[in-house]
């Protein structure tokens, strides 16, 4: 028999007869695909808490998706200043060669208002983790957090923010990353050289 003349013969099955078996494999079928779209919808910004946003952004900076970043900020037009920082925070990232990133913790540092701390890891080509810490000053605004776009952040702020900071250095989570971040160094010398020399070229 060639291969242009195979016949295929289809069974009908009458579905209304089908076993239990059968029923629970379509049952955790539709649970899996139910799992995969709500991981596809992961990628949305979420504005109900500041660590929420601030999350997102750092997710949104290692995928190098501008937008989603800019939508962190509450204004329809954002700053120059904003726009910098959202371009140099990306630049950073793809110069470390980002495939992922792993977020460690994420919490307020003050009380008195949102200032928040987030430590995670880039996960690099070669499968290292990267540890970073980043903080971020956060609004609230119609029930909504967003970052303050650098142009809003008054002296004040800034210097209570500063002091804030350096309490906040003495604490175990701080004082992990500069551990993890010293551990790292050690088994790659010259890194740090490496990523400012992409930075400047």
């Amino acid at each position: 028999m060639s291969a242009n003349t195979t016949t295929v013969k289809v069974k009908k099955t009458d579905l209304s007869g089908t076993s239990t078996a059968y029923k629970a494999v379509a049952v955790v079928i539709l649970i899996l695909l139910v799992i995969v779209l709500a991981a596809r919808g992961c990628g949305k910004i979420s504005h109900r808490t500041p660590e929420g946003v601030v999350e997102g952004y750092i997710k949104a900076a290692a995928a190098g998706k501008n937008k989603k970043m800019q939508g962190c900020y509450s204004a329809d037009k954002l700053s120059d200043e904003a726009k910098t920082e959202i371009s140099s925070t990306i630049k950073y990232f793809q110069a470390h060669g980002v495939k992922d990133v792993n977020i460690d913790s994420c919490g307020s540092i003050s009380e008195n208002y949102s200032y928040v701390y987030i430590r995670y890891n880039l996960v690099l080509e070669n499968e290292q983790e990267y540890p970073c810490i980043s903080t971020y000053l956060v609004k609230v605004q119609d029930k909504k957090y967003y970052l303050y776009a650098p142009s809003e952040i008054s002296d004040k702020i800034s210097q209570q923010a500063a002091k804030d900071y350096q309490k906040f250095m003495t604490t175990k989570t701080y004082t992990d990353y500069t551990k993890a971040y010293e551990v790292f160094l050690k088994k790659n010398p010259g890194y740090e050289d490496k990523i400012a020399g992409k930075l400047n070229g």
